[in-house]
Order: structure tokens, then C-alpha cells, then sequence
């Protein structure tokens, strides 16, 4: 495929200085750095990155998405490629989900030079006790470093999916701070919208088994509550959490685009939201016959 013959295209130099741009923003495990046994593979997923970027600046598009069918003779999942593109403000969403993709580009649009970072997420696993009940927040290998403020982590790790070699990619925490996850559903006449306000928060312990960016978050009101809105609300299972995005910038965006918002917080109540559910859905039924 294209990607592949840009892959290959890639100069030598331009990988080199790539890499040299890595040593001084990530800590690189020894055997993906130079002179390590596998350095081959970071200097692989760097070269990604290049053409990668190459193909969407020739094309001028905003956002991507991958997919394990069409990876084509590409050895690796794009991680550190996709990692990095996001964190130049690209959209991107997992497993063709090009919704999620579109979402992240345009709130990585509203953010910019704002506070906070914006990236690609997915709920992982749920915490319900002991203590209070937290969402872990990852994805595969796609998690945008502008939610955190360490220096990330550069590391090779088993993917046991897909049948491509090991993929290097940034490991880190997110940042704890205010923020929520959004996600953007397609209902066959129209789009929704539906967020959820969170605190973002360090894990209750070091997380040494999961070797992929993470975050940890408290949903408003409550991991309960949140979660039964959610699924009434037809929830995505991708979503996009932003520590940079104001509640009322979204509002905004979603009344200039006429796109339904459901909005999760602290005051909400499953009664409430299932009324205003329906009562959105005969406004926009109205709408439509204007």
C-alpha cells in the first residue's frame, strides 16, 4: 500500500535525526537504544512517523485511523507514530474509527495553546473497590503524551494480536487535573455528542504490569451513575479525554454544529438525564421537519 512504499522511501539521515530527537525527549529502555539489541525496531517505528506524516501533509488531512487489516507488509502497529502525530495535533482513533478520529482533531483544534492535553482513549477496566471506584483509561498502544506532564517512558512490549512484530511505544501516567472524555456516536439521522466530567488522578499503585500509557479517573457523579448514563446515552466505546477542554466550549461547538450534547456531571440523575434524553430526541424528531 501507500503507506508501505513511503516506509521505504524514508532516508537514512532523516531517521537518524529522528531518533536523536527521542533521546532528548523520552527515556529509552537499553535495548531500543543505540547500540541495543533492538534498537532496529525503534529506528522502525520512527520511520513510520516520517512517512506517515509525509502522507497526511501531501494529502492535507486532519486525522487518520489504523487497523490491523490494513497494515499491509508494514512490520509493526504504528504506537510511537501515533503517539507522537497526536501530540502534533492530529485526530486519530483505533480500529478505523474514523468518528473518534474526526472528534479528537477538532478538540485538538478548540485546545490549542490551552492548558492540559487531548488524546485517544478507551475505558480499559473498572475499579470498584477497595476505596472509591476509579475508570483505567488506555488503549493498545495510543495514548497522546499531552496528558502528562513526565518524561514518558520509550519501550518495546509483546502485542499478542495482529501477527506484526513487537511495537515500541510511550509509556507514561496521566497528568491528575480536571477534565472529561467525550465521545460522538452516529444515530443514522443525526450525531450525538455525550461527555462526562472527570478528575483525573494518580493510580493507587504502580501500575508495573501494564505496559502502556494509562489514565485513572473519577467520573462525575459516580462510576455507577456515570456508566448507566453512558449506556442509556448509546455511549462509544472509543472516547476522547481532554484535561484542556471547557465544558462550555463544547457546549458551544455542539449548538454551532446542531449536534445533540449530553453532558454527564455532577448534578446529573438517571431520571433527568433519561428526560432529557427523550425530550432532545422529539426537539431534533421537529427539527428535521423545518
Amino acid at each position: 500500500n501507500t503507506l508501505v512504499d513511503l516506509v521505504a522511501a524514508v532516508e537514512p539521515s532523516a531517521v537518524d535525526a529522528l531518533i536523536n530527537e527521542y533521546e532528548k525527549l523520552f527515556d529509552i529502555a537499553p535495548e531500543i537504544a543505540k547500540g541495543g539489541p533492538r534498537h532496529d525496531s525503534l529506528r522502525y517505528q520512527a520511520t513510520i512517523e516520517i512517512a506517515l506524516e509525509r502522507f497526511l501533509e501531501a494529502g492535507n488531512f486532519g486525522a487518520f485511523t489504523t487497523n490491523f487489516e490494513d497494515l499491509g507488509a508494514l512490520k509493526q502497529l504504528p504506537g510511537l507514530a501515533v503517539q507522537r502525530l497526536m501530540s502534533k495535533g492530529y485526530g486519530f482513533g483505533g480500529e478505523g474509527d474514523w468518528k473518534t478520529s474526526a472528534l479528537l482533531r477538532i478538540i485538538k483544534a478548540m485546545t490549542e495553546g490551552l492548558p492540559g492535553g487531548t488524546s485517544f482513549m478507551e475505558d480499559y477496566t473498572y475499579h470498584f473497590g477497595p476505596g472509591e471506584p476509579k475508570v483505567l483509561g488506555a488503549h493498545m498502544l495510543e495514548v497522546c503524551p499531552t496528558i502528562s506532564t513526565q518524561r514518558p517512558r520509550c519501550e518495546i512490549h509483546p502485542l499478542g494480536i495482529g501477527g506484526k512484530d513487537d511495537p515500541v511505544r510511550l509509556v507514561f501516567n496521566a497528568q491528575p487535573a480536571q477534565g472529561r472524555v467525550v465521545g460522538l456516536m452516529d444515530l443514522g439521522d443525526r450525531f450525538r455528542i455525550v461527555s462526562n466530567d472527570i478528575e483525573v488522578v494518580n493510580p493507587d499503585k504502580d501500575l508495573k504490569s501494564l505496559p502502556v500509557a494509562c489514565a485513572v479517573w473519577k467520573p462525575a457523579p459516580t462510576l455507577a451513575t456515570s456508566a448507566e448514563a453512558w449506556i442509556y446515552a448509546g455511549g462509544s466505546h472509543h472516547t476522547v479525554l481532554s484535561t484542556a477542554l471547557d465544558p462550555e466550549a463544547l457546549t458551544d461547538f455542539a449548538q454551532i454544529a446542531q449536534v445533540e450534547h449530553l453532558r454527564i456531571s455532577d448534578s446529573t440523575t438517571i431520571d433527568g438525564f433519561q428526560k432529557e434524553i427523550r425530550w432532545n430526541g422529539a426537539f431534533f424528531k421537529l427539527s428535521s421537519l423545518t
